[in-house]
């Protein structure tokens, strides 16, 4: 175990990865490693997909290209060292290192959560006040939104940061799970953390809870006034929303369930993370475009285009 020179503080930590079987961690690299490869590629190609296309210009998807660069990002911060890890049997990590996780974690996360209000804000114009819609969803205030997501989501990240990189960690420094996170970090810790449990509950686990339930109204309001619309308009609508539902869905809820109690350590909590922060990520690519025609389309074109150009360089 290392010390830093004042004799108090850790300067690595011990991750005990998701099993300390050899058999199981060739596993963990290859479905990893996949799931991985499948997340980037995807997500990239909906963000290059979306700029390429003019159909594709309406604020909806210039809102949904930001969400796939956040899931690349977001999926990029665990996943690569959780590969590598499983080729190794002894896992460390720097303090420095396990700070910046922590950061990149709650900052694409936290972006991601006031991402997918503004979206469902976005929905709620659409359908609620079509006549209005480009009028109130014009260039300049998608461009404000997004720089709300991107402050918002670094003010929640410097503040987890701030209380947890102060805290003594005098040892033991072995963490039982395949990334730093702040409640396996808080049990860690020399000192008395009741009280800054329950401000991680209040900044992360109430803030999820919170949005939760306000992006669940809304989206009842939403399909309430659908009952107006025409039977062609409620179903390209309800496919939208439904789209929008889960992928909220997949997202807050295992967040609410790790932050939203006691800073305890888990069993279950290892296969929770890796549902939001690498299976939720894969998920989000698959989930717009298979339920999205004009995606499915814009995708498919892009390949044809793409066919001719390197056909007619041969």
């Amino acid at each position: 175990m290392k010390y830093m020179e004042n004799g108090r503080n850790v300067t690595e930590f011990v991750l005990l990865g998701l099993t300390e079987n050899p058999k199981m961690q060739k596993i963990v690299f290859v479905v990893f490693f996949v799931i991985y490869t499948f997340t980037v590629v995807g997500n990239v190609l909906i963000v290059v997909t979306i700029h390429a296309s003019l159909s594709l210009g309406s604020p909806m998807y210039f809102f949904l290209a930001y969400l796939s660069f956040i899931d690349a990002c977001y999926s990029s911060v665990n996943t690569p060292k959780l590969i590598v890890d499983s080729l190794h049997e002894k896992k460390t990590i720097l303090f420095n290192g396990c700070m910046t996780q922590i950061f990149g974690e709650h900052f694409f996360g936290g972006a991601e959560g006031i991402l997918l209000t503004v979206m469902a804000y976005d929905r709620y114009v659409a359908i609620c006040k079509p006549l209005h819609y480009t009028a109130i969803m014009n260039r300049r205030v998608c461009g404000l939104l997004v720089g709300v997501v991107w402050v918002g989501g670094f003010l929640h990240a410097t503040i987890q940061i701030l209380f947890i990189f102060r805290l003594p960690f005098c040892g033991p420094n072995i963490i039982d799970h395949f990334m730093c996170d702040l409640n396996p970090l808080l049990n860690l810790a020399c000192t008395d953390t009741h009280t800054l449990g329950l401000f991680v509950a209040a900044n992360s686990g109430f803030i999820c809870l919170l949005n939760f339930l306000l992006l669940m109204v809304s989206y009842v309001v939403i399909l309430r006034s659908l009952r107006t619309h025409s039977l062609v308009a409620r179903r390209k609508a309800l496919s939208t929303c439904v789209s929008h539902i889960t992928v909220v869905v997949l997202f807050f809820v295992p967040c609410i369930f790790v932050y939203m109690r006691p800073a305890a350590t888990l069993s279950i909590d290892k296969a929770v993370a890796v549902f939001y922060t690498i299976i939720t990520p894969m998920l989000n690519p698959l989930i717009y475009t298979l339920r999205n025609s004009q995606i499915k389309d814009a995708i498919r074109k892009l390949f044809q285009v793409t066919n001719k150009c390197s056909g007619s360089q041969h």
